[in-house]
């Protein structure tokens, strides 16, 4: 038997990356899935890719509509809500003098705030369902702190925050809450980073790969699999006595930073 036979699962963020990569995982292991992204086009993408029992829902996590519509459209369609991935996020750099409130606001608008509300709706309905799992995606750098991640860092360690309450106050209603919180993972995202860092440095992005992969004891760069990998995990009867962890997956790197 798979390991999430019956269950019906939202992953938000999943029209790429780590979401995409999560979505797929869990199709495989035989959970219906919602795969609700911004980017419908990429959303329908990921649904080809996961086959059958799978659905695409474009929506925009900061939004109280749209995150309470993607709940409802879960359960319509499937009967029931077993597991919700809070992935979507996005990334700015600079520091407090040269980021602006503009920044900030949006940042936080999508990265905590769409954490809160695709939970908030999809509380009730896990509960409802017996119990499940919610798994936040975090980051190493919800753990440490690094130059020029002043907004990012801040909304990642708000949603470590947000994964140990949350563990505590719906534990009683069988929902266990857990954090993954990646290092340097082959995403779009990082991609992004590297480009911008590789440039202030004055570097080619090959170089810049090169610097991150030697900072990785465990020799590489991760790949969106080894998230989705964590996620089933979490998701499945397999972590049943797991809630309120935030899980380090960075190949090691971030031992020396984290005290």
């Amino acid at each position: 038997m798979a390991r999430l036979d019956g269950k019906v699962a939202i992953v938000t963020g999943a029209g790429s990356g780590n979401g995409r990569a999560i979505a797929r995982a869990f199709a495989a292991e035989g959970a219906r899935v919602l795969a609700a992204d911004l980017n419908e086009a990429g959303a329908k993408e990921t649904v080809a890719a996961c086959g059958e029992g799978a659905r695409a829902f474009q929506a925009d996590v900061a939004q109280e509509d749209d995150a309470r519509r993607m709940v409802e459209a879960a359960v319509g369609a499937f009967g029931r809500l077993d597991i919700l991935v809070n992935n979507a996020g996005i990334w700015r750099t600079g520091t407090v003098e040269t980021l602006s409130a503009a920044d900030w606001d949006g940042l936080i608008a999508v990265n905590v705030r769409g954490v809160f509300l695709c939970s908030k709706y999809a509380v009730p309905q896990i509960a409802a369902a017996g119990g499940g799992s919610i798994i936040h995606l975090a980051s190493l750098a919800g753990l440490v702190g690094g130059p020029g991640g002043v907004l990012y860092h801040a909304s990642k360690h708000a949603v470590v925050g947000m994964t140990k309450c949350m563990a505590l106050d719906h534990a009683a209603q069988g929902i266990r809450v857990n954090a993954i919180c990646p290092g340097a993972i082959d995403t779009p995202m990082v991609d992004a980073i590297m480009q911008l860092r590789s440039s202030a440095a004055g570097r080619s992005e090959a170089e810049e790969r090169e610097r991150a992969r030697r900072g990785v004891p465990l020799g590489r760069i991760g790949v969106p699999e080894d998230v989705g990998k964590i996620a089933v995990h979490l998701a499945s009867d397999e972590a049943a006595w797991v809630t309120g962890m935030c899980y380090s997956l960075d190949g090691g790197s971030g031992i020396s930073q984290r005290r």
